[in-house]
């Protein structure tokens, strides 16, 4: 890597943009990011991956593809050499994809001894495009086992070692928030991307439902899935989720696949008032879901940052939302159709994933399913009106209640998944509306000096505005917190907030 005044010492500290800028001018060589990933994976993940995860460690990651990985780099340098500027903007890139996306010939395991053995047959179609535009596969992240839960308990966060980096996603937002790699894909059901990414002090958006194919990913819920990008910043994650959503948008028999979304901006919009013109909506929904305070004191700041960037902020009563038995009603019948498959394996779920699993398959009335369905279309339609009738542009509220619980008990017995647990109180309204939802770090709570996230919430198809307006909240005023180093933390419990039971 060629040294300049200011440069970046370790390529492992570079944000994807950053990075792609160095590696298409020549000042840094997809093989030598790629070690610098790869060193900085041995030093903070806390020893190799294992299934459960040490105390003390990380353990962000299911598996590693060492040698897949420099074969990869070696191509993207030659890529880079023959093709110059024209070559792909993420070509070069390392990422983590999670346990649940397809690499032909390669395990996907949901994190879970049930598919142990299990190899994938061919790409799914989120990876086929990242490796079309040469991106490099570091490995596989943890999720929790299935996506079946909030917490990810193999994987600790990186800020507080004794606490829950959040999940269902929760690998990938650990592996991004300590630098082990520039990006991570994750899904989202009902909160899985926004929760870790703000327990974690990440960024992400969960995109309109439709916008990137789930096909080859393993799903929870098929018409409430929805994949996305993780990053440190907002403008890393919109360069990813141009090319996520460049192939097409799914078709699916619930929703029709949103109007191709115009550029996605990857820079701030420039001056001290790159907001004029912009409606941002507060509703009462933070107060329902019963947020901490220091967790509302982030979202008045964030509110206060919007005004300051030239937005006219509004308070305004929410829509109806989907109601509870309605949710659980979708949710549990799409994951029992799924696992109705491992029946006669269940014991090798993990406790709390076979309470929910079991659980779900007294869901089989057709006939309610499809009532939730059309209440679902319904509310949805309530809410696009709601926004084109207070001609609101982008809601603000936190992307959690609360800031990360202590870590372990997610597996437990007693602790399912679903409605009831605080962590989605405020993110699975917009999984049943199918909204674009960009989280970005807020600060850090004021008592717990844990990471909060803010999410930016749009109607559907408004993701680029969506990103838009979160990338100058973020540029402007809101910047993203240091990457974590675990080794600065001397007690795996060390910079642990209060702890937040979680609800059976």
């Amino acid at each position: 890597m060629n040294s300049a005044p200011g440069a970046v010492t370790d390529p492992a500290d570079l944000g994807v943009l950053a990075a792609a800028e160095l590696l298409r001018g020549g000042g840094l060589s997809a093989a030598e990011l790629l070690a610098a990933c790869q060193r900085r994976i041995a030093e903070r993940n806390g020893g190799p991956p294992s299934f459960d995860g040490a105390p003390g460690a990380v353990n962000a990651w299911a598996r590693l593809y060492p040698e897949m990985a420099w074969e990869q780099a070696r191509a993207a340098d030659e890529r880079l050499a023959r093709e110059g500027p024209a070559a792909p903007l993420l070509c070069g890139i390392p990422i983590g994809l999670k346990d649940l996306l397809a690499v032909a010939g390669l395990p996907v395991t949901a994190s879970s001894r049930l598919l142990a053995a299990h190899r994938a047959g061919q790409d799914s179609a989120v990876w086929a495009r990242l490796a079309g535009a040469g991106m490099v596969l570091a490995g596989h992240t943890h999720t929790h086992e299935f996506a079946a839960g909030g917490t990810t308990d193999q994987v600790a966060n990186p800020h507080a070692l004794g606490r829950s980096a959040g999940g269902s996603s929760g690998g990938s937002a650990a592996a991004v928030a300590c630098g082990m790699v520039p990006a991570t894909i994750g899904t989202d059901t009902a909160g899985s991307l926004r929760i870790p990414a703000s327990l974690s002090g990440v960024s992400t958006i969960k995109p309109t439902h439709g916008l990137v194919p789930l096909r080859g990913i393993i799903p929870l819920a098929a018409s409430l899935d929805h994949v996305g990008p993780m990053a440190r910043s907002l403008a890393d994650c919109s360069a990813l989720l141009a090319t996520m959503a460049a192939g097409g948008a799914e078709i699916t028999p619930l929703m029709p696949p949103p109007a191709r979304p115009g550029p996605f901006p990857l820079r701030a919009a420039p001056g001290a008032r790159p907001l004029d013109g912009i409606t941002v909506g507060l509703t009462d929904r933070p107060e329902s879901a019963g947020v901490e305070p220091e967790v509302g004191e982030v979202l008045d700041q964030a509110a206060a940052a919007a005004r300051e960037l030239g937005a006219r902020v509004v308070q305004r009563p929410a829509a109806a939302g989907l109601p509870e038995a309605d949710f659980s009603a979708i949710l549990l019948s799409e994951v029992a159709a799924y696992h109705q498959r491992y029946r006669d394996a269940a014991a090798s779920y993990r406790a709390s994933v076979r309470e929910f699993i079991a659980g779900s398959w007294a869901y089989t009335q057709v006939a309610s399913y499809l009532a939730a369905q059309q209440r679902r279309a319904e509310i949805t339609a309530g809410w696009e009106a709601w926004f084109a009738g207070h001609r609101i542009d982008v809601i603000l509220e936190p992307s959690t209640p609360v800031t990360a619980p202590e870590r372990g008990p997610g597996y437990e017995p007693g602790h399912p998944a679903g409605q009831g647990d605080p962590l989605i109180a405020l993110t699975s309204a917009w999984n049943a509306t199918g909204f674009p939802v960009a989280s970005l770090p807020g600060g850090l709570g004021r008592h717990s000096h844990l990471p909060v996230g803010i999410s930016v919430i749009g109607p559907r198809g408004a993701d680029p505005r969506v990103l838009q307006i979160g990338i100058d909240l973020q540029e402007h005023a809101l910047r993203p917190p240091a990457i974590a180093d675990p080794a600065a933390i001397a007690d795996p419990a060390a910079g642990a907030g209060h702890a937040h039971p979680r609800p059976a």
